[in-house]
């Protein structure tokens, strides 16, 4: 299963994929999962031996629902599709940098980056598992654990929007510099992936490059229960 995950991330239509990264600030990938991979983590979620903790989002006004992290270490499916899709991400993330007129500091595979992230003391694995019952929303939200995160994270959908659930969108909005907020409602579809900033973007302007801070969270679902995997790249303190 692994290989074949391997494979399908290699074969994704990275022009696009960066495109799109470059254009909006984010990108949809439509089936990166196969719906038994999908069962496969959902069914993890009741499993506490994956699990390193669980966070009641409304004890810490997050919003209302949970979630888990994976303990190390990961799951082969978990930890490959984190392996899988870092290289290009790093691609972009170093370009974006380029673009705002610094230097190149993303290492091209996933273990060196980690490796920087363990020697500041981020050892904690942060790939998660989240579940969210009728009612249930997550604040806008960083995910920043420490001095070092990666700037792109991806969150995959588990579950059949419509039919396990509704409501639920994935939402994201941009801080432009003295201008209003501008907000992007994503729907995403069982399998379906979605990579976004963690913390900021380059913007070009008319006197070149600026940027912008984001910021995502859930709407309320309305009914059901949803399940997402979120991917993110950085370990925590």
């Amino acid at each position: 299963m692994t290989n074949r995950i391997e494979q399908r991330v290699a074969s994704l239509d990275w022009v696009l994929l960066h495109q799109a990264l470059d254009e909006q600030g984010y990108a949809a990938i439509p089936a990166l999962l196969r719906e038994e991979e999908c069962g496969e983590l959902r069914a993890m979620y009741e499993e506490e031996s994956h699990f390193r903790t669980r966070i009641d989002m409304a004890r810490y006004r997050f919003g209302s629902g949970e979630y888990k992290y994976f303990q190390a270490p990961l799951p082969p499916l978990v930890q490959t599709l984190r392996a899988a899709l870092y290289p290009e991400l790093a691609v972009a993330a170093n370009r974006w940098l380029q673009c705002l007129g610094q230097e190149a500091m993303y290492p091209a595979d996933l273990q060196p980056f980690l490796d920087q992230c363990h020697r500041q003391e981020q050892t904690r694995p942060t790939p998660l598992l989240l579940k969210y019952e009728a009612g249930g929303y997550n604040c806008l939200h960083q995910d920043l654990y420490g001095d070092i995160h990666f700037p792109f994270q991806v969150v995959i959908a588990l579950n059949r929007r419509e039919t396990d659930y509704t409501g639920g969108e994935f939402l994201l909005v941009e801080q432009r510099p003295r201008a209003q907020s501008r907000g992007h409602a994503v729907t995403i579809e069982q399998g379906g992936a979605l990579i976004f900033p963690t913390q900021r973007r380059p913007v070009e302007g008319t006197r070149g490059y600026y940027q912008t801070t984001l910021r995502h969270g859930v709407s309320t679902v309305t009914s059901g229960t949803r399940y997402s995997l979120g991917v993110i790249f950085h370990d925590a303190k």
